[in-house]
């Protein structure tokens, strides 16, 4: 593992995505839906729909996010994934909450569902589906893509 993925957040993304897989759902981690804007994880679930899960190590790393809000234009429900000393009462009552950790998540209140637009749906679905492939294709070829911008 790199130093990166031993960071606590990244950790509890590794959790997260297990959750979402056993759940039937396509995790990816660290996927930008637009620029300057990077999510924890994105997940595609089996009917298409768009899940974010933003990854929080501890109540400074919460309260220190400003930008969380403009990733709920990106996705059908929007979650907070925490550990379970996290202090649950502080996140927002309008979100999803899984607790979790590096080998395993649940998911303890269901985020509001609020439809994505077709288009929408289709752009970002496209670029999640790129995104994963080149992503892919680098880890069979380390040189892949050497030089562009991808």
């Amino acid at each position: 593992m790199s130093r990166k993925d031993t960071a606590p957040g990244m950790r509890l993304a590794r959790g997260v995505c297990r959750y979402l897989a056993d759940a039937g759902f396509a995790p990816l981690t660290e996927f930008a839906p637009e620029r300057g804007a990077r999510v924890d994880v994105m997940a595609l679930g089996p009917k298409g729909e768009v899940w974010i899960i933003e990854c929080k190590s501890s109540r400074a790393d919460f309260t220190s996010d400003r930008k969380w809000q403009s990733y709920l234009a990106w996705c059908d429900r929007f979650f907070w994934a925490v550990s379970p000393d996290f202090p649950l009462a502080v996140l927002p009552a309008d979100t999803g909450v899984m607790l979790g950790d590096e080998y395993g998540a649940d998911l303890v209140r269901m985020a509001p569902e609020i439809p994505l637009a077709g288009a929408r749906r289709r752009a970002l679905t496209q670029a999640f589906a790129r995104q994963a492939a080149l992503r892919l294709a680098r880890t069979r070829d380390p040189g892949f893509g050497r030089g562009r911008d991808m």
